[in-house]
């Protein structure tokens, strides 16, 4: 199939941006958007010109580092897929593609279609961790945990910090990848000593970067892993919970 492209380019983050349009020849069915993407850079290296910068590794949706807007959905078309596991076989032969980064005011343009999201590590620097003493790994079913919160906390742990919710929200909010990392520690047992500290810290890390959760539920639609924003609701009242203890233990 023949397509064409519509590609943010932007040299740096501090320079213009905008869009060019580049033709992908005799393009696969079968190839990945990103071997499509390949194949584009590679004819742009042919002639003399700058390749199409994007951010990628794994190419098996589990880094979520190969995010992108495409036609205005984030990751593209396919529900539940990262863009390194889009194939151009939901496309058709003459579409038009529009490619953009992520747009958030916290996660500013590298570079063409890369974005910095070092906020993100920041989160999970403030809390998103178990501080326990190393030693000999314990026997697995040495500590009970109920299936229903070994399951809840698997379905947290899926997510891949691509910053799709980010991206989709109207209001650049962090709130589904803050409570995904939030609450798959909080679920655990070896998550209950630094609970109530954890989830004031990450809250209060993401809330200098990016904006505020009114419920448009647009982050949970595109989650490559279909995170529920049950995690959001959990993580507030968990919120609400440790501020009242600090109150508490300190009177303020």
């Amino acid at each position: 199939m023949d397509l064409s492209l519509k590609v943010w380019r932007q040299d740096s983050p501090d320079a213009p941006g905008e869009f060019k349009t580049y033709q992908a020849r005799n393009v696969s069915p079968e190839a990945s958007f990103l071997e499509m993407l390949d194949d584009v850079n590679e004819h742009l290296n042919d002639i003399g010109e700058e390749p199409i910068a994007i951010d990628d590794d794994c190419r098996e949706g589990i880094c979520g580092m190969c995010g992108v807007m495409v036609n205005g959905h984030p990751h593209g078309p396919q529900d539940g897929t990262a863009t390194c596991q889009l194939h151009m076989r939901k496309f058709s032969d003459g579409d038009a593609i529009t490619i953009e980064p992520w747009r958030a005011t916290g996660m500013p343009v590298v570079r063409d279609l890369i974005v910095d999201r070092s906020p993100l590590d920041r989160i999970i620097e403030a809390g998103g961790y178990v501080s326990v003493n190393t030693g000999a790994a314990p026997d697995a079913n040495i500590i009970a945990i109920p299936k229903e919160a070994a399951e809840a906390a698997m379905d947290a742990a899926s997510c891949i910090g691509c910053a799709a919710c980010i991206a989709a929200c109207p209001n650049s909010a962090a709130n589904l990848f803050t409570a995904a990392k939030v609450n798959h520690l909080s679920l655990l047992p070896q998550g209950q000593p630094e609970r109530w500290s954890r989830v004031i810290a990450m809250v209060e890390t993401m809330e200098e970067y990016f904006g505020s959760c009114t419920n448009h539920g647009e982050c949970e639609s595109a989650c490559p892993k279909n995170i529920s924003i049950d995690f959001i609701a959990m993580m507030n009242l968990d919120y609400v919970k440790a501020q009242f203890k600090n109150f508490v233990k300190t009177g303020q």
